[in-house]
């Protein structure tokens, strides 16, 4: 009886054996599937993520290429806003080579000049250009350039008395400081010597 049960022992480990290869194999072919699919999800990400670098790309390109542009064209509008103050200048041009000079064609003429200077800084101004104030105000280094200094009674020591070209700001940021001249007081000429 002992050998009939060790028989049936030994068959059933061998039975129990090819079950769990089978279970080991159908794991072994389930895991593969597995890896496949995974491998499939991966490959279609790295597609994808492909597309979107080049798509990044493209993007940059085309961003350079109108920033490039926006360059170029930058000052388009002011242009357009200047040609009828050129055309008001060849005018006024012609009229002096044509007409006679005497004191009348002068008086229109600097009328004209005049009007055209007011046109071309009301364009200027359109744009963000204000004139800086200099004359009778106190000298600010940040807006202002000293020239020179003159003694006067007139005015305190450190006033701009004269103007001797313009300054400019465009849109609130300094473009060009006023050239000026500052007073300087009798006082401040005796602590300098």
């Amino acid at each position: 009886m002992e050998r009939k049960e060790n028989k049936e022992e030994k068959v059933t480990e061998k039975e129990g054996l090819e079950e769990k290869e089978l279970t080991e194999t159908e794991r072994l072919d389930r895991l593969k599937e597995e890896l496949g699919t995974k491998d499939e999800e991966i490959a279609r990400l790295k597609e994808l993520y492909l597309r979107k670098c080049a798509d990044l790309e493209n993007y940059k390109k085309r961003v350079e290429k109108e920033k490039t542009l926006i360059v170029e064209f930058a000052n388009e509008g002011l242009i357009k806003e200047l040609l009828p103050v050129m055309d008001d200048l060849e005018r006024a041009v012609e009229h002096i080579k044509a007409g006679e000079k005497d004191e009348n064609t002068l008086e229109s003429m600097l009328n004209g000049v005049e009007l055209t200077l007011k046109k071309f800084f009301g364009v200027l101004r359109k744009f963000g250009l204000e004139p800086i104030t200099a004359e009778g105000e106190r000298f600010d280094p940040s807006r202002h350039e000293a020239i020179s200094h003159e003694e006067t009674e007139e005015f305190e020591g450190g006033t701009v008395i004269k103007e001797l070209q313009k300054g400019y700001l465009l849109k609130k940021r300094l473009l060009r400081p006023t050239l000026v001249v500052v007073a300087k007081g009798k006082e401040e000429d005796n602590q300098h010597q």
